[in-house]
C-alpha cells in the first residue's frame, strides 16, 4: 500500500511553489529596467503584492509600441487594486535619463534597496553575416549599447544613492550564454560575458559599502523570447546544407514556428509544417502567411517581438521571476546563480572540458627559471610546511 501511494504521489504534478521572500524589517523598494518585459511585469506582481515598492524604467519609444500591451494591462490592474497603487512609480529610463529616473525614485520612495538590471536584445546571426553592410555592422555597436551600456549607466547612476546608506543590492539578469558561447548569437554572448565581467569586478569595489551583486543567470530563451530579437540576412554559407552547426537561426526559427500554430493553427496545411515566405494559397481556397520563423531568414534586418501566449509565457518565466524574488534583497546572495537543471549542467560540462584542458597543458604553462647560459630550470617549488 505504501508503494502504491507512493507511486501515485510522484505521478502527480508538482504544486506550484510560493516564491520564498527574505526576510526584511521593512518593505524593500525595487528598480527594474525593462519595466515593460514579461519578466519585469511578473516579478513586479509578485513583490507589489508582498508589499513592497516598485520603480519600473521603461523607454518612452517602446511605451508607445504595440507590444506594450501586457504592460497596459498590468498598469489597469494598478489602479484597480489598491494595495498596489501607491506602491508603483513608471519612470522614463533610456541612455539620458538615468540620473533623472534615480532621483524620481529617491523622491517617491526615498531609497532603493534592490536594482534588477534585465535590458537585453539579441541579435542573430552568424559573425560573418553581421559584416555583410553598414546596417548590419551598427548592429554590433546597438548590442552592446542595449545589453551592456544601458545596464552599467543605470548601475552607475543608483550607486551613490547605496552607498550613501551603505545598503543595497544589485541583481543582473543575464543568461547561461554568459558562460556558453552559441553559434549565430556571437554579438548577443560577447555582450553577456562583458556585462558578468564587469559585475563580477564591480563586487569587490562595492563589497566595503555593504552593496551586494548578484548575477542571474536564466536559460537562453527567457531574455531572447521575452525581449526584442533581431535577425540579419543569411549567408548561403552558413546554410544547413552547408553548415551543419546549430545555428541559433533554425533553432529560434523552430520555435517561432510551434508558437505560430498555437496561436493560428489556420495557418498551416495537414502536414503541420509551416507555409512558405510567401503568401500561398491551399486547395480550400485558404491562403496562407509566411510564418514568424520565417522572418529570421528573411534578406532585411528584421526585428520581431515572439508571439507568445500567455500561458506559455507565464510557464516560461515562472522560474526567473522565482529566484529572482527569492534573491533580491537577501542579506546573503548568491554571487551568481544559475536558474535550471538544464543550465547548471551545461555549464558543469563546461567547466569541467575547461580543468581537463589545464590538467593537459600545466606542464607547459608552469613558470621556468632561465640560467645566465640560456638553459632552462626546472621551477623552484617553496615547501610552506604546515602552514
Amino acid at each position: 500500500m505504501t508503494h502504491q501511494n507512493s507511486a501515485q504521489s510522484s505521478a502527480r504534478p508538482p504544486r506550484p511553489r510560493s516564491p520564498h521572500f527574505p526576510p526584511h524589517n521593512a518593505p524593500r523598494v525595487w528598480f527594474i529596467t525593462a519595466g515593460t518585459s514579461p519578466t519585469a511585469i511578473a516579478l513586479a506582481r509578485q513583490v507589489l503584492d508582498h508589499g513592497d515598492y516598485v520603480v519600473a524604467g521603461v523607454v518612452p519609444i517602446e511605451f508607445e509600441k504595440r507590444e506594450s500591451e501586457d504592460f497596459r494591462v498590468f498598469l489597469e490592474d494598478v489602479k484597480k487594486t489598491e494595495r498596489w497603487r501607491e506602491r508603483l512609480r513608471v519612470v522614463g529610463l533610456d541612455g539620458s535619463q538615468c540620473q533623472s529616473a534615480v532621483a524620481e525614485a529617491v523622491e517617491a520612495f526615498g531609497r532603493i534597496d534592490v536594482l534588477l538590471g534585465s535590458t537585453s536584445e539579441a541579435v542573430i546571426g552568424a559573425v560573418e553575416e553581421l559584416a555583410q553592410s553598414s546596417r548590419t555592422i551598427s548592429l554590433v555597436q546597438e548590442t552592446f549599447e542595449t545589453n551592456f551600456f544601458a545596464n552599467v549607466n543605470i548601475i552607475k547612476a543608483i550607486l551613490p544613492v547605496m552607498r550613501q546608506r551603505k545598503n543595497g543590492h544589485i541583481v543582473m539578469l543575464t543568461g547561461i550564454t554568459g558562460h556558453l558561447g552559441t553559434p549565430g548569437l556571437g554579438m548577443y554572448c560577447s555582450s553577456q560575458w562583458a556585462i558578468e565581467g564587469y559585475c563580477d569586478s564591480l563586487a569587490y569595489e562595492i563589497a566595503p559599502f555593504n552593496v551586494k551583486m548578484s548575477i542571474v543567470q536564466a536559460n537562453m530563451e527567457v531574455n531572447v523570447l521575452t525581449n526584442r530579437m533581431t535577425s540579419v540576412p543569411p549567408l548561403l554559407e552558413y546554410s544547413q546544407a552547408e553548415n551543419p552547426a546549430p545555428l541559433a537561426r533554425e533553432i529560434f526559427s523552430g520555435l517561432l514556428d510551434k508558437l505560430d500554430r498555437v496561436n493560428n493553427p489556420t495557418a498551416f496545411g495537414d502536414d503541420k509544417s509551416p507555409t512558405d515566405s510567401t503568401s500561398t494559397t491551399s486547395p480550400d481556397g485558404m491562403i496562407h502567411e509566411p510564418s514568424t520563423g520565417d522572418l529570421l531568414s528573411s534578406d532585411t534586418v528584421t526585428s520581431l517581438y515572439p508571439p507568445l501566449p500567455q500561458a506559455v509565457k507565464a510557464s516560461l518565466i515562472a522560474e526567473t521571476v522565482h529566484a529572482l524574488t527569492a534573491i533580491g534583497g537577501h542579506d546573503n546572495p548568491p554571487a551568481r546563480h544559475i536558474i535550471g537543471f538544464e543550465g547548471v549542467t551545461a555549464v558543469k560540462e563546461k567547466l569541467k572540458t575547461t580543468s581537463e584542458e589545464l590538467e593537459d597543458f600545466i606542464e607547459v604553462s608552469q613558470a621556468v627559471d632561465i640560467g645566465p647560459d640560456g638553459e632552462r630550470s626546472a621551477p623552484v617549488v617553496i615547501d610552506q610546511g604546515d602552514s
